[in-house]
Order: C-alpha cells, then structure tokens, then sequence
C-alpha cells in the first residue's frame, strides 16, 4: 500500500508506485514515441515531395480540424462513457492510421499512387482521420488519469510524472524517427510506429477500468452538458486566463512546425539535425519537469507561469535569428524549459479547480485551446513563412508571444496572484 502523500515529507515518487498509474504512463511513453516517430516521417516525407513550407502547415491544419471538430462532443462522451473504453477505441484507430500510412509509402503503396502534387493528398486524409481519434482521446486520458490515484495528495506528483514521462518520450522520438528515416526508410519508419502504437495500446488494456465519478444533480441531454462545461470555464478566471494564455503562445510563438525548413535551407544540417532540432525542447522540458518533480512549483506559481511563457517567445525570437547550430539547439531547449512550467501549471489549475466528473468537458475545451492550436499554429507558421519568409514568420511569432502575456499580466489578477501552495493538514 503507498504512503499517501503530504503524510510524511514529500515523496517524488509517490504516484508511481501505484501500479496502474505506471501503466498509464508506460502506454503514454510508447504512444508518445510513435506520433513523435510518425510526425517527423510524415513531415519530412511531404516537404521532400513538395519543398513547399506551406505543406507543411497543411499538415496541422489536416489534424486540427477534425479534433476541433469533435471536441466539445469528445468531451460530453468522456463525462458518459467510460473512459478507458475511449483511450482504447481511439489508440486503435491511430494503430490503424499508422498502418495505413505504412501501406502509402511502401513499394506496392507508392506504385499505385502518382507521383506528383496529388500524391500528398492521401497522406493528409489519414492525418484527418488520426486527428478525430485525438481528438476523442485527449479528454478521455485527462480524465482519467486522476481516476487511478486513490487520493488528490497524488496529484501534482501524478501530473508532473506525467509531464516528465511524456517529455522524455518527445526527446527520443524525433531522435529516433530522424534516425529510421536515414538508415531504414520511409516505410520502415511507419513500421516501427505501428509497433509502439500496438505496445501502448496493450498497455492501456491490463489498466483496470474505473466507473464514471458521481454527477451533482440529473444528466442533461448533449446540449445541456457541453453547455454547462463552456459555462464553467469562462466563469472561471484562472481557468479561462491560464488556457488562453497557452493558446496564444502556442498559436503565435510555435517554430517547430517550420523546423525542416530551418535544418534545409537556414542551419543547412539535413535530415541528421533536423532530429536534434526536434528533440532540443523537449530535452529542455523534461529536465525541468525533472527538477519540479524534486521541487514543486507552487508558490507564486501565476507569477512564474507569466515569466515562463513569456521566456519562450524571447528564445523563439533568438531562435528565428540564429544561424548557429549550437545556439539554436540552446534556444530549443530553453522553449522547451520555459514551456514545461507552462504545462505543469496549467494542468495542476485544471485538475485542482475542475469537479471530477466534469472534466471531460473542461479538457475538451482545453484540446481546442493548447492541443489543437499546435496544429492551427503549424499552419499559422506555414502561411506566415509563405508571405514573410520563414525567420520573419517566427520572429512575429516571438513577438506577439511576449504582447499576449503582457495583456494576460494586466487583465487577469486572479492567474497573476496564483499560488498553488497546499493548505497546511491542520485546517
């Protein structure tokens, strides 16, 4: 039996102990490392047919749409139906989407399609497909991830090995995938995807499946309850504050989508930087969600939660201006640093201030606010490289990142007086 957290002195690894929760997070690993796996493929394999950085931005367009499309309902089913029935039903739809992808770009796959600007457009429907599946997925896993702590002293602990965890999967995987693409191949690639897809979704099989959390009051109808999420979340300044406070930062201040083009035609490294070049942030923020495993963040935690987001639009600004290698794999990781205190934050508020059985909802809305602008901000980075340039995109970027939190600073006390420091067991 674990020893509840807060009984003693802090225990950085309180929440692992709990054998599901492990389980939880091994599936997140392997299902981390194949989208990260696959999204370097695919991206790589369409700008080498188009040598265009606007197909690029298609390519989060192609996601976003969908998972937007699906979220407020996602969200309404992940408060009604079981929630690991959800994480296994959409896994396997992007197992099945892997596959597919597989099939697209191997020897039979590429003699049946033509090669030409049409050839692309079968690689976008399946990223369409996969992005619904994400888009149920996103608030199923959110969800149900505090169902497998048997009390809330587990959470920040929970979160931030969650965050970790995920972080690390996104420093292997561009590794990885750049890797495969080098030395294997296109389709191998995939091949290797669809494996650790498979892994994960085993993984997410052997967790046993908890019941919904009770309801205050009757269930209303779709309508009603997609509703009552929307009307929770923007009655709730910190709520409202620290999810638009993200999305904008990611909308603006993404230059990941365009990284391909700066390992190409800026830092001139190829396909062998591109891999370190994606994998630079998350090495940034998986120490730093390392360390505030050791340390938690909680004492003026909406102060730090501002300078953080806006650190990450100076390093995207630097970074637009880098012809470095080296120094551009600094500024990387310092996004990634800045940016793991961001998520940490933000998703220790949503889970502390969300009643459990509403936050399928809260996160739905969440996926369209964080999850679903990387993809409209892949486009946005796409579009503005097309008419800009590729350094003037992100150093615009950059800059309307540090407007958005200087407004956010102003206008939300609340966020900016933020302290997540707990109540001491006497009260």
């Amino acid at each position: 039996m674990p020893t509840t957290p807060g009984a003693g002195r802090h225990d950085p690894y309180a929440a692992l102990r709990l054998p599901d929760f492990r389980r939880y997070i091994s599936a997140r690993v392997c299902l981390t490392l194949a989208t990260r796996v696959q999204g370097l493929v695919v991206s790589w394999q369409i700008y080498r047919l188009t040598n265009d950085p606007l197909a690029l931005g298609f390519i989060g367009l192609a996601e976003a749409i969908p998972s937007i499309g699906v979220s407020l309902y996602a969200g309404h089913v992940a408060d009604s139906v079981r929630r690991k029935n959800i994480i296994v039903s959409a896994v396997t739809v992007l197992l099945l989407c892997a596959a597919v992808l597989w099939g697209f770009s191997s020897p039979l796959g590429l003699a049946l399609l033509a090669k030409d600007s049409l050839y692309t457009l079968p690689l976008y429907a399946v990223i369409f497909v996969s992005g619904i599946a994400r888009g149920f997925l996103g608030p199923a896993q959110f969800s149900f991830m505090p169902q497998l702590l048997p009390t809330r002293d587990y959470l920040d602990n929970a979160v931030t090995w969650n965050s970790t965890t995920y972080q690390a999967a996104s420093v292997v995987g561009p590794v990885i995938g750049a890797y495969l693409v080098k030395h294997v191949g296109v389709a191998n690639s995939y091949t290797v995807a669809t494996v650790l897809l498979g892994l994960g979704l085993l993984q997410f099989i052997a967790i046993e499946s908890r019941p919904l959390p009770e309801v205050q009051g009757e269930r209303g109808s779709i309508s009603q309850n997609i509703w009552e999420g929307l009307r929770f979340i923007f009655s709730n300044q910190l709520v409202l504050a620290a999810l638009s406070l993200d999305m904008f930062a990611v909308l603006f201040g993404g230059a990941v989508a365009m990284l391909p083009v700066f390992a190409v035609e800026v830092l001139k490294v190829g396909v062998e930087g591109l891999g370190p070049l994606e994998a630079a942030p998350a090495v940034g923020s998986v120490l730093m969600a390392t360390f505030l495993t050791y340390f938690p963040l909680r004492r003026y935690a909406g102060r730090k939660l501002l300078w953080a987001v806006a650190g990450f639009g100076v390093a995207t600004i630097l970074f637009a201006l880098s012809s470095s290698f080296v120094l551009s794999l600094f500024l990387l990781f310092m996004t990634g640093v800045f940016d793991s205190v961001s998520v940490i934050v933000r998703s220790t508020l949503i889970h502390t201030y969300t009643p459990e059985y509403m936050k399928g909802r809260v996160s739905a809305v969440n996926n369209i606010f964080i999850g679903s602008s990387n993809e409209i901000g892949a486009f946005e980075s796409g579009a503005m490289a097309k008419w800009l340039g590729t350094v003037q995109s992100v150093v615009f970027g950059g800059t309307m990142t540090i407007l958005v939190v200087a407004v956010t600073a102003w206008r939300a006390d609340k966020l900016r007086k933020l302290d997540l420091t707990p109540e001491p067991a006497d009260k």
